[in-house]
């Protein structure tokens, strides 16, 4: 099979406190498996929503297959998520009473070649929360570039 593709949403962990991961497949049209294997795909920008006890990704980019006809898929489409009932049933649960929210953090495809989607059931940051989380990320960046030069 071809190489994994993995994309990411690094905005999702930045705005977002992720308390639980889930592994969902999709269900695609025709031509979005071949784009997504061609990594044209972004996640960004979308989010997750109940409907009629089903799950759905909302605003989930796929960008058009360039070698498809005209029978080639919507860049952008309600797109469902295939989890277990009881999975579903708990994280509608946690979406109504406590105010969390689903957000896909990554895109990618498992060893068969399936598309994936691992969503995250998330609580929104604070600013302050945010300033640290870039805080760390400095200290980081500045102790690796410390360890670089003293190696060399």
């Amino acid at each position: 099979m071809l190489k994994t593709i993995n994309i990411y949403n690094k905005r999702a962990r930045f705005d977002y406190e992720v308390i639980e991961t889930f592994n969902a497949g999709i269900v695609l049209a025709g031509t979005e498996i071949k784009s997504i294997r061609m990594g044209k795909a972004n996640i960004t920008e979308s989010f997750c929503e109940f409907s009629n006890n089903e799950l759905f990704a909302i605003n989930t980019y796929i960008e058009e297959y360039t070698f498809g006809n005209q029978f080639n898929h919507k860049a952008r489409s309600e797109r469902k998520l295939l989890l277990k009932k009881k999975e579903l049933k708990g994280l509608a649960r946690s979406v109504q009473a406590k105010g969390l929210t689903i957000v896909p953090l990554r895109l990618f495809t498992n060893e068969k070649g399936l598309a994936k989607l691992e969503i995250g059931l998330c609580r929104g940051k604070k600013t302050y929360d945010k300033r640290e989380s870039l805080k760390e990320q400095d200290t980081k960046r500045d102790l690796q570039r410390i360890k670089k030069n003293f190696n060399n």
